[in-house]
């Protein structure tokens, strides 16, 4: 993870999947991912610690980047470029 400040990662579409379990804040952000164009970023906030394995292998197995991840108490946040 980077220590790079949230507010300064750039975004085109927010999901908030706070206080949904696994697998929902993933099937709302391939949803979220089809309607923005190629190249652009979704930042994803999620409360399921389980949210961090799955967006580390939906990024790796779709070709998508996740640009950054952090955790915030017991807020999970990803950055995702859309491949």
């Amino acid at each position: 993870m980077s220590d790079a400040p949230s507010q300064a990662i750039a975004f085109d579409a927010e999901l908030d999947a706070v206080g949904l379990d696994c697998p929902m804040p993933l099937l709302k952000a391939k949803l979220e991912l089809n309607r923005l164009a190629s190249g652009a970023v979704l930042k994803v906030t999620a409360s399921d610690p389980g949210s961090q394995r799955d967006f580390r292998s939906f990024a790796r197995l779709a070709g998508h980047t996740l640009v950054h991840e952090e955790v915030e108490g017991d807020l999970y946040r990803y950055w995702l470029r859309k491949a």
